[in-house]
């Protein structure tokens, strides 16, 4: 059964997200038939990613706040990381446009590496303070995944896979997503939110019993 989630890597609520759902996953008995696929979503497709500018300066910025105000902010989301089991780093965070991390996404997604992928360009952004729009930063973390390096390099000099973030994108607006995390389940049932595990393992379980009872039928 297919679950797609929609994401950004600069978004704190998607990480945190993922590992609740991760936590629900674990619970469900049904978890190796579950298929995850990650979908793109930009937060800020206008963003120029600047290495000087920390976290705290980007939201101060874009939400018309005071610098104590976006910091206490931040150091409120890293509370919740926490509760999770996350370590947020943001003061080291790098404001980054993040198109070139989601084509590198379908990169891992073409080696069966997606959600791995996920995991450490979430844990680079948020924990490491790297620059995931920088090409040296993808590749180590495409090579240490076991993609070679050379595909990864050849893939971000050129356009590859641009268009399959578009369509990802794209996508959400047909469905009307309006920010992420976003989950869809089995193309029935949506989760907006990084919401308790509880919930998504309610989910997996509703949208697991109808995919069984329509194969069923299907069967027969």
């Amino acid at each position: 059964m297919k679950v797609e989630i929609w994401s950004d890597v600069m978004c704190p609520f998607c990480y945190i997200g993922k590992r609740k759902f991760e936590m629900a996953l674990e619970q469900f008995n049904q978890k190796d038939k579950i298929e995850i696929i990650w979908k793109s979503f930009q937060l800020n497709p206008a963003m120029k990613t600047d290495a000087a500018k920390n976290i705290n300066q980007y939201l101060a910025e874009i939400k018309g706040w005071s610098l104590e105000k976006a910091k206490e902010m931040n150091d409120y989301v890293s509370g919740i990381a926490q509760q999770v089991g996350l370590t947020y780093n943001l003061e080291k965070a790098i404001v980054a446009n993040s198109f070139n991390a989601h084509r590198f996404s379908h990169l891992a997604k073409k080696h069966g590496l997606q959600n791995q992928a996920e995991e450490t360009l979430f844990d680079a952004y948020f924990k490491n303070g790297k620059n995931t729009d920088d090409d040296e930063t993808l590749i180590e973390l495409g090579t240490s995944l076991g993609i070679d390096s050379t595909e990864i390099e050849n893939t971000l000099s050129s356009n590859e896979f641009a268009e399959d973030v578009q369509k990802d994108i794209y996508e959400a607006q047909q469905i009307g997503v309006r920010g992420v995390p976003f989950f869809l389940f089995n193309n029935m049932y949506a989760i907006s939110g990084a919401q308790e595990p509880a919930t998504f393992l309610n989910a997996l379980t509703q949208s697991w019993n109808e995919f069984e009872k329509f194969n069923s039928i299907s069967r027969v």
